[in-house]
């Protein structure tokens, strides 16, 4: 049989095929083809990824109502009280909650805005300010009663910092949140415990934003809140890249990576901004576990920005506003892994 014989007679056999084939669909009572359909549509607002449905899950519980209005909230960190400091990002404002759910204003709104918080050794906060979000962004300090602001940062450096992490010998590295998904230009900066203009670490990032270093001090963990990726950078001194030291470790699906905490073992805690939940990775960078914001379900409490670990504790406590939906600004916690890291001291 010649090429072009064996050819044809393929080719009936497949139009005889498909013919049957099409003999055989269902039609519907009104004489409509059979179409097929999807299921019923995930009835949860934010459906859970299908790679991370499976995850050793915990729903946390309410701690503190903030406010009746959503307003932001960021930037919670423990100070050496042991009370939580977080900020209003959108007003200026810095607030302390003690352990029994009482608030004090430690800085009242005012035109510049608050992101991220740190605890020096000295006791001191040090405040992330990402300006008006185009220029005038700062890193300040004030005292634990929320006196004696001083820029450590400058407005003039050009930055947005978002987030900060303190390195043990009281130097700190922070979050440039600047940038597009196609035009990064925001990144990660260090200023060494004497000061100084910032050190740039990691270029080239759009919309840098949380931060968090291992418990020994050798690798950066970041997030790039508008590519939707989390950074591991390993360091060969404070602000040296080790050879072959950058990685993506994980790309987050639907909005969006925000602030982390890393707890003494290492385990990674990633607040998902527009989710209401926390993500949780182990030391290799692997999803292990989460933590779900009550009413996220329903479209409530989804504006999970940021988070911190009390001390002496495994205890998590999430900062959340549900924006105009109706539940304010609250404070949820829950039980996760590790402790947390012990701040440094004065040695």
């Amino acid at each position: 049989m010649s090429s072009l014989t064996r050819r044809a007679l393929m080719t009936r056999i497949a139009a005889a095929s498909v013919a049957g084939s099409l003999a055989r669909v269902p039609a519907f009572a009104d004489g409509g083809d059979a179409i097929p359909s999807l299921g019923a549509a995930p009835a949860s607002a934010v459906p859970i990824p299908s790679a991370e449905a499976g995850l050793d899950t915990v729903v946390a519980e309410h701690w503190l109502k903030v406010s009746d209005k959503g307003v932001f909230l960021e930037g919670p960190a423990f100070d050496r009280q042991g009370d939580l400091i977080f900020t209003l990002p959108l007003d200026g404002g810095v607030v302390r909650a003690t352990m029994d759910r009482q608030m004090t204003t430690l800085i009242a709104p005012n035109p510049r805005s608050t992101g991220g918080t740190a605890i020096h050794r000295d006791g001191r906060i040090f405040v992330a300010s990402p300006g008006n979000f185009t220029d005038g962004g700062s890193i300040f300090a004030i005292n634990p009663d929320g006196s004696g602001l001083t820029d450590i940062v400058s407005p003039d450096a050009g930055l947005l910092p978002d987030d900060l992490v303190f390195d043990a010998e009281g130097g700190f590295y922070f979050t440039d949140f600047q940038g597009t998904s196609t035009e990064p230009v925001g990144g990660i900066y260090h200023v060494g415990p004497e000061g100084g203009d910032p050190v740039a670490i990691l270029p080239n990032m759009a919309l840098a934003n949380g931060i968090a270093l291992s418990p020994d001090g050798t690798e950066l963990w970041s997030t790039e809140f508008s590519r939707n990726l989390l950074h591991r950078v390993q360091l060969a001194d404070a602000t040296t890249v080790a050879p072959f030291g950058t990685t993506i470790g994980y790309h987050f699906n639907g909005p969006a990576p925000d602030s982390m905490r890393i707890d003494a073992d290492g385990n990674l805690y990633v607040a998902l901004f527009g989710q209401g939940r926390v993500l949780v990775f182990n030391r290799a960078g692997i999803p292990i576990g989460q933590v779900l914001i009550p009413g996220r379900d329903e479209g409530h409490n989804l504006i999970s920005t940021s988070l911190a670990l009390r001390p002496g504790t495994n205890e998590l406590f999430i900062v959340t506003s549900d924006a105009g939906r109706g539940e304010g600004a609250n404070i949820f916690r829950a039980r996760v892994y590790g402790e947390a890291l012990q701040l440094y001291s004065h040695s």
